[in-house]
Parts: structure tokens; C-alpha cells; sequence
């Protein structure tokens, strides 16, 4: 008796993609499983057969030798070496397809995991973001034990395989018709069990220490910008890598300047004489230097003087970014007797001329109103 092909054995048609084969065979595989056909021979045989031709189409080697030759490519040491299961076994198939349903993935041997990441929060000023420093920060964290290499046990002895799992970590269950794998309780998935744990970390592997580490920031870092410093973090159990530390850098609000990537902007409140005659002042920059902003005559509210290359360095470049001065014109307030004279002498003397804005507003305003009037 001829064997059946593997494309019919999935139901799939000879171009399906690898998703279409992976979905027809957790259909198949769920139908003809053992655990839910007990004592049957012939859904066991079937299910062997499902598990073997979707082992063969899920490699692209395996299914372009099965394409050209079928089922001679796996037979007497062709093109699949042997068998199709390559010494994985139908377990490892199951597994693979169904493996966040029965508890994910095997844990590595003797269970060590990779130590948690951490995190370290900075602020810095505007000033520092400018020119850049570098900084030393102490941070809580575990780091391996001294004494014994991180393994966890007492110095003189070792950790041994865990009898309950046999080191893999988990252990199976029936549950329904699915067998469950569960991370095993004797050694809580670590696959090695210790019967005289190390005294100075009492077998965790790892110890707590304040750490000093100093930190470079860069000129022109911008706020919310994260630095990574690689193995830093918390030390891994039983030996295992340690995890990363993460900077959150951000930026203390200013005083004076309010910052938009790589320019300032200064808001600079000016009198009234200075704004309608003209005439200069000084304003510091970010840098620590004082620069010279001179006011023409006639500078009207909200009028914005640039300065070039005066703002914040552009994060490893040599660029610069500007700085933006906002005159603000403030109104004279507590007049003297004196100062009111004069300043009702001043508008007595005011024409339409010293004053173009307002008075063509008020004018457009009153031809509205005219006209709606008519």
C-alpha cells in the first residue's frame, strides 16, 4: 500500500505558506491526539502520521527534497537523513506548535535566568544638558556572590540535578485531553535542587550591594533621553548574565529660558521710552556669556531678535542651535504726578501717524458697523 501524500495528509495544497501549514496541523494534531482518542490505534497511527508529514513540510530543505522526490527523500539516508523527525520525536513537534499552551518553552539547564533590568532616574539643569558632565550615581543592586561564583551552594559542594524533573525544569500533567507542562515544584522550574546552600546569599546566588557607577552625559542631551549601561542592571540567578541599567535623564525647567530642541527662547521685558526710541541691553545665553541685543526704533510688543549659534549643541554633532529673543513691552505703572503730565501732554500731541496699527484697526472696525447700520 502506497503511503498517503504529505500535503493530503495536512489538507493543504502544495503552495501553502508556512502559516497555512502550521494552522491545518494544530487542527489535525488537536483531532487525532491520543489524549483525547484513549485506546485508539488507528487516531494514534493517524496522528503520527500528521506529526511526520508537517516535520517534513516545515523546512524549506526537507519540503523542496519531498517535492522533487517524495517520499524517496527520507528514505534510505536521502535527503532527510532518515527520519523525517530529524531524533526530535513527535514530542518536540507537539511542543513546538503548542508550546505557550502548555507552558512555554524549557528552561535552560540549571536555571540560569538573565537578572532584572534596572532603573535610574537623573535630572540634570539646562546648563549641564549644555556642556555636558559626567556624573556618579550610587544605585541598589545585587551583584554575584563572592562566595560562592553565584552557583548558590556552599563552597565545597554543588548543586545536583533535580529528581522530580530530571533537570529540564518542568514537569507533564494530563489535563483534559491535553498533557500540561508545568514548571516543576521541587526545584520552581531551575532544574537543580541544593541541599547546602551557600551562607552568604543563602543559595539565591546573588548578594545586595550600593554600586557606584559614573555615568557620561553628553552635550546637547535632550530631556526624556534614556542611556543604557550594558550589565549593569541586577545580577543573574545562579550565575546567570546580569541585567541592564537604564538612565532617564530629564531636564530641570529654566528660569529664563524654555528650551525646543536645539533652540532657546528668552522672554525679555522692555520699557516703553526703550521700545519707541530704540536702544540696547544685554541678556545672558545658556553658555554662561552675556550678548549685546540692540532694539530699533518704533519695536513693536512680541517682536523676536535671533541670535545664531547661541542656543543648545546638537547631541554629537557640531552644530549649533539659535537663540530667539521675545521683547515684551511693559506699561508704565505707579505714575507720578509729573510722568502723568506728560504722558497726557505726549498723547495730545500723537498723530495717526505715531500710532498706524491701532489706528487702521479702529477704522476698518468702524467701516463694519457703518455699513451694517445703512
Amino acid at each position: 500500500m502506497s503511503k498517503e501524500d504529505y500535503y493530503e495528509t495536512l489538507g493543504v495544497s502544495r503552495d501553502a505558506d508556512e502559516k497555512a501549514l502550521k494552522s491545518a496541523f494544530r487542527k489535525k494534531a488537536m483531532k487525532y491526539h491520543p489524549d483525547r482518542n484513549p485506546d485508539d490505534a488507528a487516531a494514534e497511527a493517524r496522528f503520527k502520521e500528521i506529526g511526520e508529514a508537517y516535520e517534513a513540510l516545515k523546512d524549506p530543505q526537507k519540503r523542496a527534497a519531498y517535492d522533487r522526490f517524495g517520499h524517496a527523500a527520507f528514505e534510505n539516508g536521502g535527503a532527510g537523513g532518515g527520519s523525517p523527525f530529524g531524533g526530535g520525536g513527535m514530542g518536540d513537534i507537539f511542543e513546538d506548535i503548542f508550546g505557550e499552551m502548555m507552558g512555554g518553552g524549557r528552561r535552560s539547564s540549571g536555571g540560569r535566568a538573565r537578572g532584572a533590568d534596572l532603573r535610574y532616574n537623573m535630572e540634570i539643569s539646562l546648563e549641564e544638558a549644555y556642556s555636558g558632565r559626567t556624573a556618579e550615581i550610587e544605585i541598589p543592586t545585587s551583584i554575584t556572590c563572592d562566595t560562592c561564583d553565584g552557583d548558590g551552594a556552599k563552597p565545597g559542594t554543588s548543586p545536583s540535578t533535580c529528581g522530580t524533573c530530571g533537570g529540564i525544569g518542568q514537569v507533564r500533567a494530563s489535563q483534559g485531553f491535553f498533557s500540561i507542562q508545568r514548571t516543576c515544584p521541587k526545584c520552581q522550574g531551575r532544574g537543580e535542587v541544593i541541599s547546602d546552600p551557600c551562607t552568604s546569599c543563602s543559595g539565591t546566588g546573588a548578594t545586595s550591594e550600593d554600586k557606584t557607577l559614573s555615568v557620561n552625559v553628553p552635550a546637547g542631551i535632550e530631556d526624556g533621553t534614556r542611556i543604557r549601561l550594558a550589565g549593569e542592571g541586577e545580577a543573574g540567578t545562579r550565575g546567570g548574565p546580569q541585567g541592564d541599567l537604564y538612565i532617564f535623564l530629564s531636564i530641570r525647567p529654566h528660569e529664563f529660558f524654555q528650551r525646543d530642541g536645539a533652540d532657546i527662547y528668552c522672554r525679555v521685558p522692555i520699557s516703553m521710552t526703550t521700545a519707541a526710541l530704540g536702544g540696547q541691553f544685554e541678556v545672558g545665553t545658556v553658555e554662561g556669556a552675556k550678548t549685546r541685543v540692540k532694539v530699533p526704533e518704533g519695536t513693536q510688543n512680541g517682536k523676536q531678535f535671533r541670535l545664531r549659534s547661541k542656543g543648545m549643541p546638537v547631541m554629537r554633532s557640531s552644530q549649533m542651535g539659535d537663540m530667539y529673543i521675545q521683547v515684551a513691552i511693559e506699561t508704565p505703572s505707579n505714575l507720578t504726578k509729573r510722568q502723568r503730565e506728560l504722558l497726557s501732554e505726549f498723547e495730545q500731541l500723537s498723530s495717526e501717524e505715531n500710532s498706524p496699527e491701532s489706528t487702521g484697526f479702529f477704522a476698518r472696525m468702524k467701516g463694519i458697523f457703518d455699513g451694517l447700520a445703512e
